[in-house]
């Protein structure tokens, strides 16, 4: 079986894909890589093809995504399979990027729990009965995680390259996923993906919004897990 490598979202790590790690790892060699320790994009997608297997299926939601997408741009070959959750494949806008230098100031001050709990996680989830104890999770994920990966991550973000040619030269399976509620990422975004790549699969997941593979872990892993099979070839 083609080993599955995971790249968590911005402030995220292994837990985000917890329902799936569970799933999918008595099949196949299953690897969530951290994306923390530098400030390029370009730099962190070096850094998971260090420690990747030789090829692997590659799934990435929101900044894993973004570094997936730069991970296939650096090294083709090596990718079976990509799947892009709840991302973005083009470059930040200036609105964004400016927002962002606030926010690493006060996470340098000191702030990072004030920042993820006001300015972060209210984007993250739809109403469902989960989202008290996912924001809970969020929350804990981040502080553990610490202000340095905030601020190198939101660094990578900011100066992030548009990657829509890199994904239309694309020609391997492809599942392009997000939340149908997604506020950050949303399905506009999704369909543009999906268009880009030659013969990939767009699923909507209903009832979830920016973290589907936890507000719905059932329909996000059946999907993940249709795309998988035709990641062995």
């Amino acid at each position: 079986m083609t080993p599955l490598v995971l790249l968590p979202g911005m402030m995220c790590d292994a837990r985000l894909f917890a329902p799936q790690i569970a799933a999918f790892s008595g099949s196949r060699a299953v690897h969530c890589a951290p994306i923390g320790a530098h400030d390029t994009v370009a730099a962190l997608a070096e850094a998971v093809l260090a420690h990747a297997p030789p090829r692997f299926a590659l799934a990435g939601l929101s900044m894993g995504g973004i570094v997936a997408m730069e991970v296939l741009r650096q090294a083709p070959e090596r990718v079976a399979g990509l799947a892009l959750l709840d991302t973005n494949p083009k470059a930040e806008v200036d609105e964004v990027r400016a927002r962002r230098i606030p926010q690493m100031e006060k996470v340098r001050a000191g702030n990072l729990a004030a920042v993820m709990r006001d300015e972060m996680k209210p984007n993250y989830l739809t109403d469902g009965p989960r989202r008290a104890e996912i924001l809970d999770l969020c929350m804990e994920m981040a502080l553990g995680l610490g202000p340095e990966v905030f601020v190198n991550q939101s660094k990578a973000l900011a100066s992030r390259p548009d990657q829509q040619e890199t994904l239309r030269s694309y020609t391997g399976p492809a599942l392009v996923l997000c939340g149908r509620d997604d506020a950050l990422c949303p399905v506009a975004r999704h369909e543009l993906m999906h268009g880009l790549i030659d013969g990939s699969t767009l699923s909507i997941v209903e009832n979830a919004g920016h973290l589907p593979t936890l507000e719905q872990p059932e329909h996000t892993t059946a999907a993940l897990a249709a795309w998988l099979e035709n990641c062995n070839g």
